[in-house]
């Protein structure tokens, strides 16, 4: 959600509101007493199939098709109140706007005319964010929150919630899931929703969602989990990535995607970066890390091929703007829209897009999950500028997309409330929209939605993948999440079921994992080895301590004890395997393959790596305490898979 435009900006919609409503513009329109759309329900229904998964940089349907997210926030369900007065008076909340606590509109429109326009604006999907207290809410909506949809009356905003997503996904909608707030305060900035545990516990914010993914496993156009919106500093603490606090987001959105895996195999998990850091004060230190962290610290899901990294844009912020107008929070820094098109394309790729090369541990799809500008009635030249600018960096980049927000409310001259939303409906359930004449917008948008795209199908993809034991155990295979602990008192790393151990790091206990070239596991158990019993090929390690696999058995996990190695975890081959091998030293510098996986890319930074080729599998690791090497792994034994 865009956030709270500062003390100048923002209160941010309610000071413009207030202004447009002086104005009338011309363009709103009666909603039709039917729905036609773009092409018939049957047609739309039948357009693709679910559920989706990733390959490379693409989002692809069950038939490996494409699918580009191309979408927009139905907002309403995080909450609107605005968090002091009267949370039952209107003004109170966000552009005078009361949800109710259940997607905006229902109480103007019929929710079928609503999807209808939402078809007129092109777009496939809806990000659709809510509040855990929503999880929670026993109350039932008043019967004003509903007036134009009464067979919803009685509810609660969870089963409102259910309706909601039921009538998108059977108009051929898919829908993303997008935990948005704790509370049902209005987000963002010092709100009390700023981190996933902010007012619960991770393990609380953690069975939310999987009692979310329980609820609509069945419906496989429910394709998404957007685990938490604009993770940000609260008055006293930043979060980080992968220090392994309470405030680490990174293990936090790891555990949190493998529980929801877990419990749907079909899901795809989308984790935004972090989106504010340090106090907002010249002089001090803040930033807007979103995906930087990254670049070499990625995700690993237990089920590959399901990751999607989000982020967000809008014109009034900027890497280390917090979007303040002026007061407290605001500094000198340029904001998005201060950039030359060249200057806004290079901090836009360095802040998300990056993640879309290929071949990388973390490459995966980026959805800008959020975006979008004042449209009917603004004079800001600036923020138009942007838009227009950024707007062409998504179309050149074929980038997935959600505009915020789809819907909000307007008076009976069709002057939007919150002159953001691309569909603002009247009391009567008249619609003014983006296309109805009068907003700048118009342009800009149809430029993206029908923008040339990658389309058909996409190729199957290699992956590398991160194990991270920098504070302890990194599980990521189901068949060894179904077993007793394989090696008690150790950090485990264990790569998915669908790939194998390919490196190791020297000094931190990082290991990669690949699917290049993955040979086929055969039935049986994976045997864990602590000893030399199986080095008898040759000593291809003289002097040093090593653990080797069995014949025809390839590495897929490890386990340690502070820097030392204790064990290999092997799985075996379903055909025989090539025993003549190499050595591969890494204890003073890094020796990787010069072509293949994950080059250009630190998948264990400011640590000395060692790793086999694509075409390897790793059969053994070497170790010494000598030099006071405590143990350290100095050593790959790689192998040929053919």
């Amino acid at each position: 959600m865009r956030t709270v435009r500062s003390a100048t900006r923002g209160i941010p919609a309610l000071l413009v509101a207030a202004v447009l409503m002086l104005v009338a513009v011309p363009g709103a329109v009666a909603a039709p007493d039917t729905a036609p759309a773009t092409a018939p329900g049957d047609a739309r229904t039948a357009s693709w199939t679910g559920p989706l998964s990733t390959r490379g940089r693409y989002i692809v349907d069950a038939e490996g098709n494409r699918f580009k997210l191309k979408s927009g926030n139905w907002a309403g369900a995080q909450g609107t109140y605005t968090g002091s007065g009267d949370v039952d008076d209107v003004a109170n909340h966000q552009a005078h706007q009361m949800s109710h606590n259940i997607p905006l509109g229902l109480d103007r429109t019929p929710i079928a005319r609503i999807l209808a326009d939402f078809h007129r604006l092109g777009i496939n999907s809806v990000r659709l964010p809510f509040a855990n207290a929503l999880v929670h809410d026993k109350n039932a909506v008043p019967d004003t929150a509903v007036a134009a949809n009464p067979q919803l009356k009685g509810e609660t905003p969870l089963e409102v919630f259910d309706a909601v997503i039921e009538a998108l996904t059977a108009d051929g909608f898919a829908v993303i899931l997008n935990n948005h707030t704790t509370s049902y305060r209005f987000c963002c900035g010092l709100d009390g929703n700023e981190r996933w545990n902010s007012g619960q516990s991770t393990e609380q914010w953690i069975d939310d969602w999987v009692f979310m993914t329980e609820r609509y496993r069945n419906n496989k156009r429910v394709v998404g989990a957007d685990l938490r919106n604009e993770v940000r500093r609260d008055i006293w603490d930043d979060a980080n990535w992968g220090l392994g606090d309470d405030h680490d987001e990174y293990t936090a959105f790891e555990r949190a995607g493998n529980r929801i895996l877990q419990a749907d195999p079909d899901m795809l998990i989308i984790m935004e970066g972090i989106n504010w850091q340090g106090i907002p004060a010249n002089g001090l230190p803040h930033q807007r890390p979103d995906l930087k962290p990254v670049r070499t610290l990625s995700h690993t899901l237990i089920d590959s091929g399901k990751l999607v990294y989000a982020v967000h844009f809008y014109g009034y912020t900027g890497p280390a703007n917090s979007g303040a107008g002026s007061g407290p929070g605001s500094t000198d820094d340029p904001r998005y829209q201060d950039f030359t098109p060249e200057k806004l394309a290079e901090v836009v790729r360095d802040e998300g897009l990056f993640v879309t090369e290929e071949g990388k541990h973390f490459t995966a799809p980026v959805w800008v999950s959020e975006f979008g500008a004042g449209g009917r009635g603004s004079t800001d030249a600036a923020e138009k500028a942007w838009f227009t600018n950024f707007t062409d960096i998504l179309v050149k980049n074929d980038t997935d997309f959600a505009q915020w927000p789809l819907v909000g409310w307007s008076d009976d001259q069709g002057t939007p409330n919150d002159n953001w939303a691309l569909l603002s409906y009247d009391a009567s359930g008249r619609r003014t929209g983006v296309e109805d004449g009068g907003d700048w917008r118009a342009t800009d948008w149809n430029k993206l939605v029908n923008a040339p795209s990658r389309s058909g199908p996409i190729a199957p993809v290699h992956h590398w993948n991160i194990v991270f034991l920098d504070h302890g155990d990194w599980n990521l295979s189901r068949t060894m999440l179904a077993r007793a602990d394989w090696s008690p008192g150790n950090s485990k790393g264990n790569c998915p079921d669908t790939e194998r151990l390919i490196g190791l790091g020297h000094g931190h206990g990082r290991g990669l994992c690949t699917d290049a070239a993955e040979p086929r596991k055969a039935a049986g158990d994976w045997q864990r080895v602590d000893d030399e019993r199986y080095v008898q090929q040759g000593d291809w390690a003289v002097g040093y301590d090593k653990l080797q696999c069995p014949v025809n058995s390839f590495a897929v996990g490890y386990s340690m004890k502070g820097p030392a190695m204790v064990s290999l975890l092997c799985a075996p081959s379903a055909a025989p395997l090539p025993t003549a091998g190499r050595s591969v030293w890494f204890d003073r510098g890094d020796n990787r393959p010069a072509t293949g996986g994950a080059q250009g890319s630190d998948w264990s930074e400011k640590d000395y790596k060692g790793q086999c080729a694509d075409t390897e599998y790793l059969a053994g690791v070497a170790m010494t305490w000598k030099s006071a090497q405590q143990g350290r792994p100095a050593a790959l034994l790689c192998r040929a898979l053919s």
